[in-house]
């Protein structure tokens, strides 16, 4: 036995079946959640804990690593390797089976009071004592500023280093106004666009070929009032993205929903008269599907033969993390394919600055639609995107942000995947639809979309299953889920929830994954009706539910 400067016991086994890595991050885990490491304490260096345990020091690194990776440490710039806060709920721990809390009806004759852990009151830092039945410590419900909502579509704006926000504000601060501003935008912003595009997206474009926008539904509509006249048809994926719809909507075009599938968008079923297409082929919203190859060659060949513009929205392929991004689908064609960024998911949901890439005529003809529409991008945020840019600040922001998204999506998935019994991951999706024979393994109850990449994953229910129910029931304990069914136009076809973890805090998103799986432990055993849509309790709640994109569009 080996123990580590601060006296904490870690044995490492030599001649033991797992690596020496698993073996040093479970034990500091495991010492984390029995009480012998706290949050702040800080741990050796990975030089330091090599040379005590005489290991190599990337088993150190790989050690740390999957404990950065599941939310257990954090880094603090230039001062090293902390405990993070993971907060009470971080060990999770099953119910018994038993009623839904709150009263759901139809799930059992045993009051709200059969779980006995339910009484547990969860305390969080500047927090009202809340138990995870929903009820405070006192016995009233959970205030609403104790609630974790799990809201789709917003970034975390706390992990912006204030000082690299204020020295581009500052930077910001220092032009005057110009007295006519450039509807294109700023030409050095631009130039710096197109430079972080090509290191970043691959993309070969001069600053000729783009425009600055204020997001993603800006540069929507801004090329729906160019090229689209009343009545003409625009193509939009199903389930999609509400607020391109609405934007298409306003504009005046006919919104065809357009079929896509586990893998995104069905180019074979594209109608032939469409204007205009959106599409989301990096990380299709919401369920998350990555356009394969023959695909993207089809859909090109697709607009080429019918005359149709695709837009894409690559809104989220910063933030990957099982898996490589793909190329933008706008370099395949860039005659006709016109390109959507956003800083929205980088920096801030309210931070209002995105950009378009398309054919300098398109652009200059965009640019020249602008005055008469009234639309002006604030030149004070263009000055402080382009001093981000040209500071190194905003690429080390995201490095930073996609190992904290990295951390809660974990957080967020394991529990499901593995703590509650009979659940279901995306492996488990390809399993046939025929029945399940005699020594097969029982059919999934659920099972998890999209969790690759961005800052939600879509939880998938049976197609017969009352979500509403489950978002009731997870009220009832202090988290607030959205459902699956806003984002279809027509009659839904897939039933469930999606999930945010962007602007939860790690421990919250700890504490609503274990209350979830607690939860869909008692999800009844049917399998998944793919024809099915969902039920009228489920679309009844549709209404109910304010999604983030529509307060917050990208």
């Amino acid at each position: 036995m080996t123990t580590l400067p601060s006296g904490l016991p870690v044995v490492v086994d030599r001649d033991g079946g797992q690596p020496l890595a698993i073996q040093i991050s479970a034990q500091l885990q495991t010492a984390v959640t029995g009480g012998a490491l706290r949050a702040g304490d800080r741990l050796p260096s990975s030089r330091d804990l090599a040379a005590t345990l005489g290991v190599s020091r990337t088993v150190i690194t790989n050690a740390y690593a999957r404990l950065f990776a599941e939310g257990w440490l954090e880094g603090r710039h230039g001062s090293g390797t902390y405990v993070a806060d993971v907060g009470p709920a971080a060990a999770g721990g099953t119910r018994e089976p038993g009623q839904w809390p709150g009263g759901v009806p139809g799930r059992g004759s045993a009051g709200a009071g059969a779980n006995t852990d339910s009484e547990r009151a969860v305390v969080s830092p500047g927090r009202t004592a809340v138990s995870v039945s929903g009820m405070s410590a006192s016995g009233g419900p959970v205030p609403p500023a104790a609630m974790i909502d799990l809201q789709p579509g917003i970034s975390w704006p706390d992990g912006i280093d204030p000082a690299s926000w204020r020295r581009a504000w500052r930077q910001a601060g220092a032009h005057l106004p110009s007295s006519r501003p450039d509807p294109h935008g700023l030409p050095e912003l631009r130039a710096e666009i197109a430079a972080y595009l090509r290191r970043s997206r691959g993309l070969t474009v001069t600053p000729a070929h783009v425009l600055i926008t204020q997001g993603v539904s800006s540069g929507l509509a801004l090329l729906a009032d160019a090229l689209l006249a009343r009545g003409d048809k625009a193509g939009m994926e199903e389930p999609g993205y509400p607020t391109g719809r609405e934007v298409l909507r306003r504009a005046g075009a006919r919104v065809v929903p357009c079929r896509v599938d586990a893998h995104g968008i069905l180019p074979e079923a594209l109608p032939g008269d469409l204007r205009l297409l959106y599409t989301t082929p990096a990380h299709q919203y919401p369920l998350g599907g990555r356009l394969p190859v023959n695909r993207r060659q089809a859909l090109v060949a697709w607009a080429r033969a019918t005359g149709a513009l695709v837009v894409e929205d690559d809104y989220d392929s910063e933030f990957r993390y099982d898996v490589g991004p793909l190329p933008a689908l706008h370099s395949m064609d860039p005659d006709v394919i016109v390109y959507l960024g956003t800083a929205s998911k980088v920096l801030a949901t309210a931070f209002g600055a995105g950009w378009l890439v398309a054919p300098p005529a398109l652009v200059d003809r965009l640019a020249a639609l602008r005055p008469r529409l009234g639309v002006r991008i604030p030149e004070s945020v263009q000055h402080a995107v382009l001093a981000l840019l040209r500071s190194g600040d905003l690429e080390r922001h995201i490095r930073k942000m996609r190992l904290e998204y990295a951390r809660r999506r974990a957080a967020l998935v394991g529990p499901l995947t593995h703590a509650s019994p009979g659940v279901a991951d995306v492996a488990s999706a390809a399993e046939p639809d025929g029945a399940t024979g005699a020594g097969s393994p029982a059919r999934p109850r659920f099972r998890l979309l999209g969790d690759t990449a961005g800052m939600h994953v879509v939880l998938e229910l049976p197609g017969d299953y009352p979500a509403a129910r489950l978002i009731e029931a997870a009220a009832a304990r202090g988290v607030v889920v959205y459902p699956l069914t806003r984002y279809f136009a027509g009659p839904p076809t897939l039933n469930g929830l999606v999930l945010g973890y962007g602007t939860a805090t790690l421990p919250q998103v700890r504490r609503a994954a274990a209350e979830l799986a607690a939860l869909l432990t008692r999800l009844p055993s049917t399998g998944f009706n793919t024809d099915s849509s969902t039920d009228s309790s489920t679309d009844s709640n549709t209404g109910k539910q304010k999604l983030a994109e529509e307060t917050y569009p990208r």
